[in-house]
């Protein structure tokens, strides 16, 4: 797990820029690489690296890498987990390594297939491969956007990085913000690809790659829709069949994300996700150690994780630390979250603390469960909103039912101090709007208060769609369709982005077996048999030793944080955490929260 960052300019433009823009952007991003840093110069491009040392420790290893031949050269963020079996293939080929690193595999294969090799890469990457002879920087990302790419064009070439604070620091671009990124942000707690804060400054969108020649890009080209897995028709099989098929595919998953030369940590909370990844690395030969943060205001209630998660360690015979996580540590550390924060987030301070309490260990890479309650069909709404989806079709079919119905949702909303049930004349007639009711953050008719009319009507004009930022979601069925949009949607632009920058900002990889495109292609035709619970279970029973009823049954409570208590209202002086803003009565905390984050980010720019 690394940064990358890089310039190609235009034809005879100046050098120096470059190479001090290159270093500006690879400073910003010291966290993701602190074991060493990289510089490499070819006409008209500057490549640069930071290394975190996972594969391969040896400087030999170390970035910008270059092919044996001379002709390419490569910086890259990530892992390649069957990089052993590639290079094999090559081996075989008469090929000699010099390093045992997955990158030089990785450079070596697109030496020889070009863009044809991405469909053979198993991992999470954004890799960026300078080819000397044909003069042009070939961009890619995973298929699910597991690692982050961003990238601008300036008036002299193209800026990339893992980074938007880095592109930022380069010092080549204004921080002009982008009205569909802040708008986007509002509606959903998180910026949607490709969007980003700052306008002229774009995310690489998961599944495709990127070609630039004097400076100048090309439009994005895909090369992996995981869309398609939702959309294509499934298959049935026995429920004997579907149990061993599961257990292969999510076994042979944590086998890949394992591969690593330093100690390999879980982020173990006390449910299926987390504890399956635990249990089967352990049945596969790991030594691994659970890593769990708890909190004083949950202590023995329904939303502690710690006690579900020592019952786990202790069934699978882990080692384990139990981490506690104070308010007073909390507030002492927003600004070095909103700071390490890529893009603004209403979500990831859980992953931020985790992830501290694992650096703290000597950890450089940990596992996490994130993911499964996507394909596993894990979350409650996946059974819910179908069935509301039924009762809103209903609705809609009345006539001029916005308009009757409008005034009272607003009363209710406010009653209820439930501020989206305001949005459901407006948004309850299709699976799409029921998913951002449950989703979202804000509606459109607030975004004026929150970044004036002229930018929300710009933003909400830019980012498309209805609801604003969302893609229709042809699926084979509703329980697919909400699946599709969890894992395009809220996993993508939410989980995975907060994922990276929680982890990085301790430098510390972080893993996602349960997030792996070739997992989600094997069990893509059977995703129908896991509705109704059914995908939990039989996730939970993947194990030769399965998890016990007891946490298969457990109420589940997410990966959560005491949010509500320690951003408390304005009202209550004593507690109230410094640098937020005054919270309006009855404001859910994850509203104070984006306002917030906004503010801090603003403030520091």
């Amino acid at each position: 797990m690394c940064g990358i960052a890089g310039y190609v300019s235009e034809p005879r433009a100046s050098g120096a820029s470059a190479l001090d823009a290159t270093r500006q952007m690879l400073t910003r991003m010291h966290a993701r690489g602190p074991d060493a840093e990289g510089l490499w110069t070819g006409e008209d491009v500057v490549l640069g690296h930071r290394r975190l040392a996972i594969l391969d420790l040896d400087a030999r290893a170390n970035q910008p890498m270059m092919s044996a031949d001379g002709r390419y050269a490569i910086v890259f963020n990530g892992e390649i987990y069957n990089f052993r079996e590639l290079r094999r293939e090559l081996e075989a080929e008469g090929l000699t390594f010099r390093t045992t690193s997955d990158t030089e595999v990785l450079l070596e294969l697109f030496a020889r297939e070009g863009a044809r090799m991405l469909l053979r890469l198993r991992g999470m990457f954004a890799f960026a491969i300078w080819d000397a002879q044909s003069h042009e920087l070939f961009l890619a990302r995973d298929p699910y956007g597991i690692k982050p790419l961003y990238y601008t064009r300036t008036r002299r070439g193209f800026v990339f990085a893992s980074q938007v604070k880095a592109v930022i620091a380069s010092g080549l671009i204004s921080a002009e913000r982008e009205p569909a990124g802040l708008a986007g942000f509002y509606l959903w707690g998180s910026v949607p690809e490709p969007w980003t804060l700052y306008r002229g400054v774009y995310a690489l969108p998961s599944g495709h790659w990127l070609r630039v020649r004097d400076g100048v890009a090309a439009a994005p080209v895909c090369w992996r829709d995981i869309r398609t897995v939702w959309q294509d028709e499934g298959s049935a099989v026995s429920a004997m069949e579907l149990q061993e098929r599961v257990r292969q595919a999510v076994a042979d998953s944590v086998r890949a994300h394992l591969v690593a030369d330093v100690p390999v940590s879980v982020f173990l909370s006390g449910g299926i996700d987390s504890g399956v990844v635990a249990g089967l690395a352990t049945e596969l030969g790991a030594k691994v150690e659970g890593v769990t943060i708890g909190f004083e205001e949950f202590a023995g209630g329904a939303d502690d994780e710690v006690a579900g998660a020592r019952a786990i360690a202790a069934y699978y015979g882990l080692p384990h630390h139990v981490r506690m996580i104070s308010r007073a540590e909390f507030e002492q550390d927003i600004p070095h979250i909103v700071d390490a924060m890529d893009q603004p987030s209403v979500d990831g301070v859980n992953t931020w603390l985790a992830s501290k309490a694992v650096a703290e260990r000597g950890y450089k890479v940990a596992l996490s469960g994130v993911g499964g309650d996507e394909l596993f069909f894990g979350y409650s709404l996946f059974r819910e909103l179908p069935r509301q989806a039924v009762l809103a079709r209903a609705l809609a079919s009345i006539p001029g039912h916005r308009a009757l119905l409008a005034g009272p949702f607003a009363a209710l909303a406010q009653w209820c101090s439930q501020p989206k049930l305001a949005g459901l004349p407006e948004f309850a007639n299709s699976l799409e709007g029921l998913y951002f009711l449950r989703r979202g953050l804000f509606l459109p008719n607030e975004l004026p208060a929150l970044m004036g009319i002229d930018n929300a009507r710009e933003g909400l004009v830019r980012l498309g769609g209805l609801p604003p930022g969302m893609i229709a979601a042809d699926a084979r069925d509703d329980a697919s369709a909400i699946g599709l949009l969890e894992s395009t949607h809220y996993l993508r632009n939410q989980l995975l982005r907060d994922s990276d920058w929680a982890s990085m900002g301790h430098s510390l990889e972080l893993r996602t077996p349960l997030v792996d495109a070739k997992l989600l292609e094997t069990l893509g035709p059977y995703l129908s048999m896991f509705s109704g619970g059914a995908g939990k279970v039989l996730l939970a029973r993947a194990l030769s030793k399965p998890l016990p009823d007891s946490i298969i049954n457990r109420r589940k409570t997410g990966f959560s944080l005491p949010m509500t208590e320690w951003l408390c209202t304005a009202s209550d002086r004593q507690y109230r955490s410094p640098g937020l803003l005054p919270a309006a009565p009855g404001e859910p905390w994850a509203r104070r929260w984006a306002k917030t984050v906004i503010e801090i980010m603003t403030a520091c720019e």
